[in-house]
């Protein structure tokens, strides 16, 4: 049993050792050991200002670029309806053009049909004055004795010089 009584000397020699470890250790172990939680508590603390302040940056880097990306589609969506006004305008032009050329070319013909015709008329006008002439010449060259040979005759020369008129 004597081992686990100690003898009174050896304890107030280890009790003196144990305080001047002690008041040692609360003199300059304590505020070193305390100075380092204090100091890391407070990078800790920066640590996590800094982690907040890089995610609202963040945040407000997201939000900047989601406003960003908006007006690109907004200018897009304009853009597109520019492009698709002009096409339409570009189209309804040349549909007016492609019109007005096509009254063109109609107003065109019907002069020159116009033109044809009148000159048809004039041609055919001219064919039964010269038919009429070389009728009476014949007429008044021949010797008429009666009114019933003059018919004959006459019914004879238009019979052979019929002009002929096709539509």
């Amino acid at each position: 049993m004597d081992l686990f009584l100690p003898e009174s000397g050896l304890v107030i020699w280890m009790l003196i050792a144990f305080v001047i470890v002690l008041v040692i250790l609360a003199k300059a172990g304590w505020p070193m050991i305390m100075g380092a939680v204090e100091k890391r508590n407070a990078h800790i603390s920066d640590s996590l200002l800094a982690a907040e302040e890089a995610n609202n940056a963040l945040a407000g880097i997201e939000q900047k670029r989601q406003e960003t990306m908006a007006a690109a589609q907004a200018e897009q969506i304009k853009i597109m309806k520019e492009s698709q006004d002009l096409k339409n305008q570009l189209i309804e032009e040349a549909k007016t053009q492609a019109r007005q050329e096509a009254e063109k070319i109609v107003a065109d013909a019907r002069l020159k049909i116009e033109k044809e015709q009148a000159e048809a008329m004039a041609n055919i006008k001219n064919e039964v004055i010269a038919l009429s002439v070389d009728i009476a010449e014949k007429l008044l060259q021949r010797e008429l004795s009666d009114k019933q040979s003059q018919n004959a005759y006459i019914e004879q020369l238009l019979k052979n010089n019929q002009p002929r008129i096709e539509a």
